[in-house]
């Protein structure tokens, strides 16, 4: 088992050596200039060349790439040349609010998901069944934006003034504040790894809300958080019914379900008892291999629903050829990616090596 986790472990970097020089070489060749973006009506010549020159844009791109590398390996990001600040503050800042909202929509997909697979194998073609299974289909066919604006224009124009209604955009209330823990606990003056934890957790404010005995603030948060969790999970909600519907139905023809029938038990304990455990093993795959889903599809969703995660981060750095922010958030998502992948290697590491995953 250690063997094939270390092999794992020495495929990834390769992997993210690709993925640091695809986005690097790739933003450098955009069409468009970072300082006339940037600088607007004040990018003269001189001050286009002192801009460049200062954040190393003026040499040639391997060098670049070199020094960039160089500052990786000190876990130096680099700053925005938007706001001048730390990428690695901007993740504390902007990440939590991504990681809050996959969380919501992963359970939410996998919930839902589970459900109607499991209800669509045990009434297999049923009018349940095909009704199921037209709207995963129909889930997997509409797109992210799409959806999105179909749940705000439903539930906050038609449905406004109803018990019914959700806000549209934003994470709080206009009016409602929120109170970092750092405040909460006292830890205003500590600049170390524990402040740096204890940010990241404030800035998910349904977390703040939980930790902090904020109930106001937990409820607005998450009221904020149905309709964009909703849209971004729909999709990986529709594979995950898919799936389950396929692994239950293959469990449920093997010869120890046909026996448990033989021996007079109810065909619900022996989906639930014996059945479902063994169909979940594939699932917890396509389930860990969404999430990477998930964070791709939260570039649109924050954007829709004007949320300030890394997605709407990562949309303003490209129209404003910010390459720092680019990279770093691109990095940290390649970086969470691939330790999913791993961490659903190890749900896989007490099987024999000829059934594990490639």
């Amino acid at each position: 088992m250690t063997t094939y986790l270390i092999r794992r472990l020495l495929i990834s970097i390769p992997v993210l050596f690709g993925v640091v020089l695809l986005v690097f070489v790739v933003g450098r060749i955009l069409p468009g200039d970072p300082c006339r973006i940037l600088l607007g009506e004040r990018a003269t010549a001189a001050a286009c060349a002192a801009f460049n020159h200062t954040r190393g844009f003026d040499l040639p791109i391997p060098q670049q790439f070199v020094n960039y590398l160089g500052d990786l390996t000190q876990g130096d990001l680099g700053d925005s040349l938007r706001t001048s600040r730390p990428v690695s503050a901007l993740l504390v800042e902007r990440l939590p609010m991504t990681l809050e909202l996959s969380i919501y929509a992963l359970i939410f997909a996998t919930v839902v998901g589970t459900t109607l697979g499991i209800i669509s194998a045990y009434k297999r073609n049923s009018a349940v069944d095909v009704i199921t299974m037209a709207g995963a289909n129909l889930g997997v066919s509409i797109p992210v934006f799409v959806l999105g604006l179909l749940l705000a224009f439903i539930f906050a124009i038609l449905l406004k003034n109803t018990p019914f209604a959700l806000p549209p955009s934003g994470r709080l209330t206009p009016g409602i504040a929120i109170v970092p823990l750092a405040v909460r606990w006292g830890l205003e003056n500590d600049h170390g790894p524990i402040r740096v934890v204890v940010d990241f957790l404030s800035n998910m404010y349904t977390i703040n809300g939980l930790l902090s005995a904020q109930w106001d603030i937990f409820a607005d948060s998450f009221r904020h958080m149905i309709l964009p969790a909703i849209a971004l999970g729909t999709i990986p909600l529709a594979i995950i019914a898919r799936i389950t519907r396929s692994s239950l139905l293959d469990v449920l023809g093997l010869d120890y379900v046909r026996t448990a029938r033989a021996k007079g038990l109810r065909d619900r304990s022996i989906v639930r008892r014996h059945a479902l455990p063994n169909a979940m093993l594939p699932l917890v795959t396509i389930i860990g291999l969404q999430i990477g889903g998930l964070l791709s599809g939260a570039v649109l969703t924050e954007t829709i629903f004007n949320l300030p995660g890394v997605g709407q981060a990562t949309y303003e750095a490209i129209t404003s050829h910010d390459f720092a922010v680019i990279q770093g958030f691109v990095l940290v998502i390649a970086v969470g990616f691939l330790m999913i992948n791993l961490l659903v290697d190890l749900s896989y590491a007490h099987l024999d090596p000829r059934v594990r995953p490639a």
